[in-house]
């Protein structure tokens, strides 16, 4: 799996995850979602992500084009 996966992979999972507390805990939960989709367009903008930033750091490899 390379970083742009991995990324977007976490992102969903993240994304699953607050659906998940918003139905089961508090709706208050979908500002996390909110965040999460802030987080994805200023990425898609910008470049920068600090997930990315995470995951090249546990030794995820490159290949995609999205963060370099």
């Amino acid at each position: 799996m390379n970083l742009d996966r991995a990324v977007i992979a976490f992102a969903g999972v993240m994304i699953l995850i607050s659906v998940l507390l918003v139905h089961f805990v508090s709706p208050w939960w979908l500002l996390f979602t909110a965040f999460i989709g802030l987080n994805l367009l200023q990425a898609s903008f910008s470049g920068f992500c600090p997930a990315a930033l995470v995951f090249r750091a546990l030794g995820v490899k490159g290949g995609g084009c999205a963060f370099k």
